[in-house]
């Protein structure tokens, strides 16, 4: 699965494999937090090691909104791991192993209680915002299609493995995002998901396909005469060119219809949304300008381009975040 996660595979975070735990198969590892701080400081550090674009994004946001969306950045990254560990071996171990994770983080939704860091730290998030417990209903049952589901007829059905995987991400993000027009800014929301997801999908073919995935809709390769074994060619043909193209302009289609949420949201969220919407865009924009050159290796945007981007929205997240304080510190004394 390409989602949140920039990297698949089993990881590290400060000597530590996140997955499976040393306790065995869906149980804690080793790592207890003490603290609910050294729970989200748990979630940084996936977060900073993993998602390059998406950490630097987070920096622009308010100091106190930072660990809640590394928290929910956390729970998608583990379910990602479970179900990429061993690559296609142990099915029913993964199956098992995930539908434990679940379990565990509804178990601890309602006792209030986790010896686990990733789960304390997004219990915390939940029910601090409220965030509606159907987005990682969905997200589960599009991580568990991961383990059984290798290819997509068409769009509808991508579509509907991303409502899980993607969407609902987007919509989980929301309430710590906030809104002054929540309903309104849900679709946009959404969008910002798929759009980031799809993207992943482009960059990543060759690697998914190692795994023995396509996330590219099998109608799509049909409308341009592409095969899988094409996908596998370390320089792509001039089919496989059109076929990219095709899908990048389907992401930028919902990059798009992304863009009218961002107003929505209160200002303090603004910078680091829009730094997203460039830092993801720009993937695509590496993806064209090497010829659709996605088959040989990952494509990244420039460090150089990276720290621009940040750097652009950084005073209006300064100014952003200041005003946010001034009014804070106003309202007892209205």
């Amino acid at each position: 699965m390409t989602g949140l996660s920039e990297v698949s595979g089993l990881s590290e975070v400060s000597g530590q494999r996140l997955w499976p735990p040393a306790g065995g198969p869906g149980q804690p590892g080793p790592y207890r937090p003490h603290t609910l701080t050294a729970a989200y400081e748990r979630c940084r550090q996936l977060n900073r090691r993993h998602g390059t674009s998406y950490y630097l994004a987070t920096r622009l946001l308010p100091d106190w909104k930072r660990p809640h969306v590394h928290a929910l950045y956390g729970f998608a990254r583990y379910a990602d791991e479970i179900v990429d560990a061993f690559g296609d071996s142990h099915p029913e171990q993964r199956a098992t192993a995930l539908a434990d994770w679940g379990e565990r983080f509804f178990a601890a939704l309602d006792e209030q209680s986790c010896a686990d860091p990733v789960l304390a730290a997004v219990v915390h998030t939940v029910r601090s915002f409220g965030i509606d417990r159907a987005d990682f209903r969905a997200f589960l049952a599009s991580m568990a299609m991961d383990l059984t589901v290798t290819r997509y007829p068409a769009y509808p059905d991508l579509l509907n493995y991303m409502e899980g995987s993607a969407a609902a991400i987007g919509t989980m993000m929301l309430p710590v995002l906030e809104s002054a027009d929540p309903p309104r800014a849900r679709e946009p929301a959404r969008q910002l998901g798929l759009a980031f997801q799809l993207t992943n999908f482009i960059r990543d073919v060759a690697e998914d396909l190692h795994r023995g995935r396509v996330y590219l809709p099998l109608a799509d390769l049909d409308q341009f005469g592409v095969t899988p074994a094409d996908l596998a060619r370390a320089e792509p043909t001039p089919a496989v060119r059109q076929l990219l193209a095709f899908e990048c302009d389907r992401a930028r289609a919902h990059y798009q219809a992304a863009l009218p949420g961002v107003a929505l949201l209160v200002p303090s969220s603004r910078p680091c949304v829009r730094a997203a919407l460039e830092l993801y865009g720009g993937i695509l924009d590496e993806i064209e300008s090497s010829g659709y050159r996605v088959l040989r290796r990952r494509l990244r945007l420039p460090r150089r381009r990276r720290a621009a981007i940040f750097a652009r929205h950084l005073s209006a997240a300064a100014r952003a975040t200041r005003a946010e304080r001034r009014v804070a510190v106003r309202l007892p004394g209205l």
